[in-house]
């Protein structure tokens, strides 16, 4: 093989795996390689900020279903970004995420930005490794490409010390072989599960991400109309089961335990497939379903199954073969269909629910939802999500894509991610106004690339969701309710999100009344370019 620097080396390895774009924000120990970029067709795209670089390769991995790829900046550019990783280590995005280091060399002289970089990431990642010989580089990427691309995915960091790029390289390039993990369970396993699910009255299906990472929505469907039994969404951030379907139970919260105890607490028979079990913030210690209930859980990751609670049954196996095979089985072993539909308690199918006046974002959604159906929605509305997916119902695979894993401001830059996956496709972002603030310097890289996607500011003034959180943490406590803290309050001053968007290159423009709807809806489907659309959200 030719020799040349690992800086050069690394652009060879990167076309090979087909990637197009590198997002990030850069820096002196990342220039040798960086420079080497005008000789490759990778595009690099400019963030202002490692939050926003994560951001947008994480809505780029989840829209376009291939790895995204990072660049950061040293100790402080992934100290940057923790946040971000986080949530994408919680959503299982496939991320490379590659981190600058002045050089092995420097190991001893605790210079500038020197950390230990892999024990920082460790925590927020699937893996975190560095690279420390000139001979182990592509080796080491091809490998990072293949963790994160490998059930349950998830970002893996690799640190390339500067020194180490420098050096002559004499690696082969070959594209990353990413291995099948489509495996089904042995049929007698299968056809235990059916017995098992079938014995109950009252059924139940709990999902998450895992089902829409499988294509396994249809065989999904089969299996929850098969045992008559309600669907609801658990830590389930894109479209799994529609919304639309009659045993479409709802979502389950993400803050305290006793929502989703009340959900399954009499459950007899219950299929969690593709999710971990429960993702609250306040979590039960106790098991909350009820002590005889038949449990059974799928999923790729076999980490997850049984990890907090007890299941009677769990498969490591491929969603979508495993639902497949398990319909079948259902239908051999009662091929009458089901039975009464025997709901447990709490766990019902949601049934219309009388009308509430119309908000203003409420309408600005359904008036959006009636004017285009291949719609791809990135959601951080947070508190105002309802009156969002009210107008804008996730239904089908591959264009609904809500925030997941806790931190803040993903919605702008996921969506941009998004688009630069999807590009043929509308695609609009919706995030809450203090969520925007942690990553609004996303419009200027929408401007910078004239990225098509639109953003919609639900703009209540607060951070709500603190609101509704202190709500429930008073009455646990017993504290009668008073006043709301100051520090939960965003005005004084206003935020000018228009005027914002405006100052750094993007179209914006204000909703405020129901006469400003319509023209609001007209601009985002037709005006080119990237536009901020301030929605008042009372």
């Amino acid at each position: 093989m030719h020799s040349r620097p690992g800086r050069v080396a690394i652009h060879e390895q990167f076309a090979a795996d087909g990637f197009e774009y590198m997002f990030g924000n850069p820096g002196t120990v990342e220039q040798g390689f960086l420079d080497a970029l005008g000789e490759s067709d990778l595009q690099y795209v400019l963030t202002l900020h490692e939050t926003v670089a994560v951001g947008m390769a994480d809505g780029y991995a989840r829209a376009g279903q291939r790895p995204g790829l990072v660049q950061l900046h040293s100790s402080v550019g992934l100290g940057n970004a923790v946040g971000m990783l986080y949530q994408a280590k919680r959503g299982g995005s496939p991320l490379v995420v590659l981190v600058g280091d002045a050089g092995v060399r420097y190991d001893a002289m605790d210079a500038q930005m020197a950390a230990d970089l892999v024990g920082m990431a460790r925590p927020v990642t699937k893996h975190a490794t560095r690279v420390t010989d000139p001979s182990s580089v592509l080796r080491v990427l091809r490998r990072a490409v293949r963790t994160a691309m490998t059930p349950p995915c998830g970002p893996v960091v690799v640190v390339l010390p500067a020194d180490v790029l420098d050096a002559p390289n004499h690696e082969p390039v070959v594209p990353t072989t990413i291995p099948s993990t489509r495996v089904a369970p042995e049929p007698a396993v299968v056809a235990d599960v059916a017995s098992r699910l079938l014995e109950g009255e009252r059924r139940l299906v709990l999902v998450g991400d895992g089902v829409a990472a499988a294509g396994a929505q249809r065989e999904l469907t089969a299996v929850a109309e098969q045992l008559g039994a309600p669907v609801w969404g658990v830590n389930s951030s894109e479209v799994n089961f529609d919304t639309g379907h009659r045993l479409y139970g709802g979502e389950l919260g993400h803050m305290f335990g006793s929502v989703s105890e009340g959900v399954v607490r009499d459950a007899d028979s219950v299929l969690i497939v593709g999710t971990y079990v429960f993702p609250e913030v306040f979590p039960n210690l106790a098991s909350p379903f009820h002590p005889d209930a038949r449990i059974v859980h799928v999923d790729l990751d076999a980490a997850e199954i049984g990890k907090n609670f007890p299941v009677d049954v769990g498969v490591v196996a491929d969603p979508k073969l495993t639902l497949a095979a398990l319909a079948a089985e259902l239908w051999r072993q009662r091929p009458a269909g089901p039975g009464p539909d025997r709901f447990p308690a709490g766990a019902e199918p949601r049934r219309p629910e009388p009308a509430e006046p119309e908000g203003l974002l409420g309408r600005f959604a359904r008036a959006l939802g009636e004017r285009v159906e291949d719609l791809v929605v990135f959601d951080e509305a947070l508190t105002a999500s309802p009156e969002v997916l009210q107008g804008l119902p996730p239904r089908y695979p591959g264009r609904f894509f809500q925030t997941r894993g806790g931190s803040l401001g993903v919605g702008i830059p996921g969506a941009l991610g998004a688009k630069l996956a999807r590009p043929d496709e509308p695609v609009v972002g919706f995030t809450g106004d203090g969520a925007s603030m942690y990553t609004i310097q996303a419009l200027w890289t929408a401007a910078r690339y004239g990225i098509d996607a639109a953003f919609v500011v639900c703009n209540n003034g607060r951070y709500r969701l603190l609101d509704h959180n202190l709500e429930q943490y008073r009455a646990e406590q017993g504290v009668a309710p008073h006043d709301f803290p100051e520090a939960f309050d965003l005005r004084g001053p206003d935020i000018g999100f228009a005027e914002l968007a405006e100052a750094m290159g993007v179209a914006g423009l204000r909703v405020r009344t129901c006469g400003d709807v319509d023209a609001a809806v007209e601009a985002v489907l037709t005006r080119p370019g990237p536009l901020l659309v301030d929605v008042a959200v009372e």
